[in-house]
């Protein structure tokens, strides 16, 4: 039976670089939730504005069919995905149809904000940080 992991927690979590070695030691595709985002969520994000539930939505729908497909295709996929809340968990499991297992990463404040700091190329701002740790 298909089925996946999705690696979850706040950004700066480390859900990438787990996920990436995750997939790698299972031999199974990999999927980043962010490649997942449309660019009215990104330019959002980049604002310093956080998404709200309808701007979730859509993007959890996406990655969740995405999952889905990559897991009936292979067997096994991996997925890095922030997926602080209940809901979004459901809504991805409604999406992937297949079983899915959410692994959480819980980071230090100090240490993601850290992470975010010295992060270049990524759209998400060290100033979100408060509202994606509260949302979790």
């Amino acid at each position: 039976m298909p089925r996946a992991i999705v690696v979850m927690g706040v950004s700066g979590s480390g859900k990438s670089t787990l996920a990436a070695r995750l997939a790698t030691h299972l031999g199974c595709p990999m999927l980043e939730g962010d490649a997942f985002h449309g660019a009215a969520n990104v330019a959002k994000m980049q604002a310093g504005r956080p998404l709200d539930d309808a701007d979730r939505w859509p993007w959890l729908d996406r990655l969740g069919h995405a999952i889905g497909a990559a897991a009936a295709a292979d067997g096994m996929a991996v997925a890095a995905c922030s997926a602080l809340k209940r809901s979004y968990r459901r809504r991805l499991r409604a999406a992937s149809f297949c079983p899915l297992a959410f692994v959480l990463l819980d980071t230090g404040r100090d240490e993601l904000a850290r992470r975010l700091a010295g992060r270049t190329g990524h759209y998400m701002p060290v100033s979100l940080l408060g509202s994606q740790m509260a949302t979790l």
